[in-house]
């Protein structure tokens, strides 16, 4: 048998670990609800102890929620930084795990890693510059420029960028401890269920809700088209399972960039331009599995 990798999405809501090598081939899956930093990864820690019992694994990917320190140089290289997320700023996460297990560890957002398993295998192949969107307990972004996954100065925070607020229509101040009213602040979960008094997964799916989030999503997407110009965008996360979101977001995205793009995807195909992500909840631990595999020397 060839290398077997493992995989970590660490996200806000819950965690997925899994073994294997891609797609086709996950080996051992486990999904558990992202509790405290102690708690939530010895769970990942003891899912890999497992199965170690029955085959080596050569390396880890973790995607992980953030920000959080992409960089190998950094002495905090692998910790959570200041992070929305209670009880978690500052979490070595890259080295707990490591200290446990003695394999190679290697981090990236996960937004970037969801995005780099559509590159692969799904929605983003062939394709060297496009988004990948997670709406959920946050809103994350990441993807690919030319070719290489995002980063620079830290990560991109896609989520905190700042949209047209009308305080007469939505009067709700935001959630975001940081910047209140920021996209993450006024259309992620936890925005919908302060907003509207209960979780957003029990809203009627004619509830004025969606219009309202559909509008501060196509605000943010046209956003990321004038400024990356990406030849798709994937848009997960527990938020876009309602399945009259996605069409109306794509119409508003029509409506605010009002043909100023004047490619065809925006224009006439815009179905096939803003896109469900084609691993559903699988998305971001593939990513993981795909990162292991490629930097491991």
């Amino acid at each position: 048998m060839g290398k077997l990798y493992g995989g970590i999405e660490a996200g806000g809501t819950s965690f997925v670990c899994a073994v294997g090598t891609g797609p086709n081939d996950l080996l051992a899956e486990t999904r558990f609800r992202t509790t405290t930093p102690v708690e939530t990864i010895k769970k990942a820690i003891d899912f890999f102890q497992e199965q170690s019992k029955r085959e080596i694994l050569t390396a880890i990917g973790i995607g992980s929620f953030g920000p959080i320190d992409i960089n190998p140089a950094s002495p905090k290289y692998g910790n959570i930084i200041v992070t929305p997320k209670p009880g978690w700023a500052n979490t070595d996460i890259a080295g707990m795990i490591q200290r446990s297990l003695e394999i190679p560890i290697y981090l990236d957002t996960d937004v970037n890693l969801a995005a780099l398993a559509e590159h692969l295998w799904g929605a983003a192949r062939k394709l060297d510059t496009f988004v990948y969107i997670t709406v959920g307990t946050g809103i994350g972004g990441g993807g690919m420029v030319n070719g290489r996954l995002m980063h620079g100065l830290l990560h991109p925070e896609m989520g905190h960028i700042r949209v047209p607020h009308d305080w007469r229509r939505d009067p709700f101040p935001g959630s975001c401890p940081f910047h209140e009213d920021c996209l993450e602040g006024l259309a992620a979960a936890p925005a919908l269920e302060r907003r509207w008094g209960q979780p957003p997964e029990t809203l009627a799916s004619d509830h004025q809700a969606w219009q309202l989030e559909g509008h501060y999503l196509a605000l943010g997407l046209a956003n990321f088209i004038c400024t990356l110009s990406p030849q798709r965008i994937i848009l997960g996360g527990g938020v876009m399972g309602q399945p009259q979101l996605l069409p109306m977001i794509r119409k508003m995205v029509q409506q605010i960039l009002n043909e100023y793009v004047p490619a065809p995807q925006v224009l006439t195909g815009i179905d096939e331009y803003i896109v469900p992500p084609s691993f559903g909840k699988q998305t971001g631990v593939l990513g993981a599995i795909a990162l292991a595999s490629q930097l491991y020397k």
